[in-house]
């Protein structure tokens, strides 16, 4: 953006007592190349670190307590510590910049995931219940890193930059749960039980991936973006009212909305599908490769998520995703038994609807928030989408002892279906608001 001929750098308290250089905003999409490769590193860490709460998580509390009731409880307790974390690593983010409040997050599950082993190895429900819930940290930091790619992104291309950031879990996340086998191995040379090996792979995992963070993250993303917004509209003193505003925006509402819908229902067939494999008399091996496809499909789609939503609109993605989570609802609940790959193809499916939800939701709510109180706001919503998915998570074990699997994933389906309302209200509120301008080139 040319300076004008008048202007002057204004100090900013990002940057010390020395304004912003003149070549800074020219070095921006360089910046942002470098954020981004150090982001697709940690992702991948990070990636393989969510792999045990997802494959062994149900299984390890069943084989504790010997019930698949409550078997859905570690994939809420997990989730619900991923709210918890959201909040935390938003508040460090906005304070700080996004190096610590990710670090952190990472390091916290890192510690989670000792717990875990710990209180396997001492059979210890009321450890294992804490530890799940430390463990969540892990999966907010993977989860909000993706606003870290958008930071600096321009907005024609803010949904492929955050795609960007979300595909490199891919590796990740298909790898770590096709180690359930070897990793069990493992954990038994260690005397340990075998399903805690994959926690064992996370704390690993989620400690590098913090290690790359702390140390190559630089500059801070966020704290970049706030400087650059500083020296495109220097203060005048006044109170801006978009960062008053911003938590009543429509186009906030609605991607919490498709987001928190999509991980509900996401959670909530994903945690019982081992289950259901387990019961039908197929082992860990299995449920890793469908685990593993799953994930998969998660994260891998993400680059073409993201040009769908900056060429098409959010409201088309977003009802791509409520479509494409009731195909795999219905596909699960009719697969018989004993077909691993027709459950592979539902959690595919599963996985790809819940990648539509994500990207145009998040392109949503980082449009929607300021970047005075960006960090801030994204927390705050991935809290809802936290909720959303220990929701999820709870209710799974409950549904399946009382109605079976299959009521699950058709009643999981039905309910994705409640997106297409709410985008379509949401889009009219924006229109009326905005005059036809604004906001609804990102919810069309």
């Amino acid at each position: 953006m040319p300076k004008p001929a008048a202007y002057s750098a204004p100090v900013s308290p990002h940057t010390g007592n020395r304004p912003p250089e003149t070549g800074l905003r020219r070095s921006v999409p360089e910046t942002q190349k470098r954020i981004l490769t150090v982001l697709l590193i940690s992702q991948v860490l990070s990636g393989a670190g969510l792999a045990a709460g997802i494959t062994v998580g149900a299984l390890l509390y069943k084989d504790m307590l010997g019930s698949t009731t409550l078997a859905g409880l570690p994939s809420a307790l997990l989730t619900g510590g991923s709210a918890l974390a959201a909040v935390a690593i938003g508040r460090i983010s906005q304070a700080r910049g996004r190096r610590p409040g990710l670090a952190a997050g990472y390091v916290v599950g890192a510690l989670g995931s000792a717990g875990v082993v710990a209180a396997a190895t001492l059979d210890s429900p009321v450890l294992l219940f804490v530890s799940l819930v430390l463990y969540g940290a892990g999966t907010a930091a993977n989860l909000q890193a993706r606003y870290a790619g958008a930071d600096l992104a321009a907005p024609a291309y803010r949904a492929r930059a955050v795609s960007t950031a979300l595909v490199a879990t891919t590796l990740g996340g298909i790898l770590g749960p096709n180690l359930a086998t070897p990793a069990g191995r493992v954990a038994e040379t260690l005397e340990l039980p075998s399903l805690t090996g994959l926690f064992l792979l996370s704390g690993l995992a989620y400690a590098l991936a913090a290690l790359v963070l702390t140390v190559w993250l630089r500059p801070d993303p966020l704290l970049l973006a706030r400087t650059l917004s500083e020296v495109r509209e220097p203060s005048d003193g006044a109170e801006r009212p978009e960062a008053h505003c911003a938590h009543r925006s429509p186009g906030l509402l609605v991607g919490v909305l498709v987001m928190g819908l999509s991980q509900l229902v996401m959670v909530a067939v994903m945690t019982m599908t081992p289950v259901h494999l387990h019961d039908h008399g197929h082992g860990t091996a299995a449920s890793g490769l469908v685990i593993g496809l799953h994930v998969g499909a998660m994260y891998l789609p993400s680059p073409l998520t993201g040009f769908l939503v900056d060429r098409y609109g959010s409201t088309a993605v977003a009802t791509a995703s409520a479509l494409t989570l009731l195909t795999s609802g219905v596909l699960a609940a009719s697969a018989p038994g004993d077909s691993v790959a027709l459950s592979a193809v539902a959690l595919v499916l599963l996985g790809l609807g819940w990648n539509f939800g994500l990207v145009s939701g998040t392109a949503i709510v980082t449009q929607a928030a300021p970047a005075a109180t960006r960090a801030r706001t994204q927390g705050l919503a991935d809290v809802a989408i936290a909720i959303a998915g220990a929701a999820g998570g709870l209710l799974s074990g409950l549904v399946v002892a009382a109605a079976g699997y299959s009521v699950l994933a058709v009643a999981g389906g039905a309910l994705a279906l409640a997106i297409l309302p709410a985008v379509m209200v949401a889009a009219l509120r924006i229109r009326q608001e905005q005059g036809g301008n604004g906001l609804q080139r990102e919810v069309r």
